[in-house]
């Protein structure tokens, strides 16, 4: 359960982001939004997965705003040219709409498979 998040983590294009109820539904389970949360806060710092492009459902960063994570996230998602204004990511315009093939056909990552 927690590797096909993690490839479905890992399969987010870059500039785009999906929320975790989102993603636990794209992973094939459906309402596990919390339990995605809990395999990204459980995967190590030194990994390449782009956890950054996983927010909550109405495009807010889910950690307090001012804390160290809070920026690293906000700073990523800029760089990938997300605007996030005050907090918050516009979901219209950014979130990810995969078509079937792109979770079906992807083949799995390196890193998502390390825990």
């Amino acid at each position: 359960m927690a590797r096909r998040i993690r490839e479905t983590v890992a399969a987010i294009p870059m500039g785009s982001v999906t929320s975790y109820g989102q993603l636990a539904e794209l992973a094939g389970w459906p309402r596990r939004a919390r339990y995605v949360a809990r395999v990204l806060g459980q995967t190590p710092a030194s990994t390449e997965l782009p956890w950054h492009r996983v927010v909550r459902a109405d495009g807010r960063i889910a950690f307090p705003k001012g804390s160290p994570a809070f920026d690293k996230q906000r700073g990523r998602l800029q760089a990938e040219g997300v605007t996030v204004l005050a907090g918050r990511i516009n979901m219209r315009k950014y979130r990810w709409q995969p078509h079937l093939s792109e979770l079906l056909f992807q083949p799995p990552t390196e890193d998502a498979g390390k825990v």
